[in-house]
């Protein structure tokens, strides 16, 4: 939960825009704009607990589906819940289906005329914006993923937060370097080299890394987890057009096969409820400083007011944070890592592609989409009615 009340302001931003935006559609889009209202229930809130990062069908209207001034209104709306450096990133990396399309031949379509297609973002309100109650959006499409609560004007909850980048690298004119993620990546890596040898053996679980996230998009993601296959991280399991879903199939296969983990490497990588890795408690004041900034590219792509970067600044909480690493530690390399503390999990992977295909995400296991929130003002909210929180 982030709770504070300085959090009203950008809430009051997020519904006056995503009431701008509603009212630019007709009541065809507009149907497929607006989800149930959050409510903590299992079953009516499953749609809005669901989260993808692949290009798959994320829920919600298209830019495709939009007219150029409801285009503006919806990017409108996801820069309220961004910082500015955020929202460059995710306007770069929407940007990056191009490039990717042109490294791939123009070829890749999945189950859609264009697989790698920057208009197929998708954005969707749940519930009715405003003051009170509970509402929230989310905003996704491949390698982005933002997902907001808002519950009586304030922002609770802005996890899971997941940006990629594919490619990692990319040139530009003039011998330039696009790396969208660079420093979300450096950073870990530099970090974990400057440790003494004991500590960095304790930090790195793996000399090779996994394929992907560990807890991939699950929902709650519990102790053991360990990567989805490819072709697992999709809304639909079968296309309509079968030459296409071999073509994910053989994808997500090939993955797996250069992967060739064994189990015993499957479960030195494997998420677990206790921190893996190297608490900050162990780090000397300029690795405690490395982690800070590193907490910062993730903690600090929300907007200033939801951010909790500063919960760090008291020396217990950073303490119990771990830093964990796989793979070797050369540039270029495939690499993956996890920040790993109380309400924090973070995961990195550059490993597909010849590690130029990066993932992140910055998560809150405990209250990931406000669930916390919401089951508390469930209670409260049928207790005031006379009745039993059950």
């Amino acid at each position: 939960m982030i709770g504070a009340a300085d959090t009203r302001e950008t809430a009051t931003a997020m519904a006056e825009a995503a009431r701008a935006w509603l009212d630019t559609l007709d009541p065809g889009r507009r149907e497929t704009a607006v989800g149930h209202a959050p409510t903590g229930d299992d079953d009516a809130d499953a749609e809005r607990r669901r989260w993808f990062y692949t290009p798959t069908d994320h829920g919600g209207l298209t830019f495709h589906d939009q007219l150029p001034p409801q285009q503006r209104a919806a990017m409108k709306l996801v820069g309220t819940g961004l910082s500015r450096a955020a929202y460059v990133t995710v306007s770069t990396v929407m940007g990056l289906e191009n490039v990717l399309d042109h490294t791939e031949g123009f070829v890749t379509l999945f189950d859609r005329t264009r697989g790698r297609d920057p208009q197929m973002y998708y954005l969707r309100v749940f519930g009715e914006p405003g003051d009170t109650g509970t509402w929230g959006w989310r905003f996704g499409g491949h390698h982005v993923s933002i997902n907001m609560l808002v519950v009586d004007g304030v922002v609770v909850a802005s996890t899971p937060c997941f940006l990629g980048a594919d490619p990692a690298t990319s040139e530009l004119l003039g011998d330039a370097v696009l790396r969208p993620l660079g420093r979300v990546e450096d950073l870990a890596r530099d970090l974990v080299r400057a440790l003494p040898t004991e500590l960095r053996e304790r930090a790195v679980l793996l000399d090779k890394a996994p394929p992907d996230l560990v807890a991939a998009n699950r929902t709650d993601p519990q102790e053991g987890d360990n990567w989805i296959p490819l072709a697992g991280i999709w809304r639909t399991r079968s296309f309509a057009d079968p030459e296409q879903q071999r073509t994910l199939d053989d994808m997500s296969e090939a993955i797996e096969e250069r992967a060739a983990f064994t189990d015993a490497q499957k479960e030195a990588v494997a998420l677990s409820r206790t921190p893996a890795g190297v608490p900050a408690s162990d780090l000397d004041a300029e690795g405690r400083e490395m982690l800070r900034a590193l907490l910062g590219t993730y903690l600090e792509r929300v907007a200033e007011p939801l951010q909790p970067i500063s919960r760090y600044d008291d020396d217990a909480a950073l303490d119990a944070v771990h830093l964990a690493w796989a793979g070797p530690l050369e540039d270029g390399a495939p690499n993956y890592y996890r920040v790993q503390g109380p309400r924090l999990l973070i995961e990195w992977d550059n490993t597909q592609r010849d590690a130029n295909h990066a993932h992140s995400v910055w998560r809150d296991p405990s209250a990931d989409f406000g669930l916390d929130v919401l089951g508390a003002h469930r209670t409260a909210h049928h207790l005031g009615r006379g009745g039993q929180s059950r």
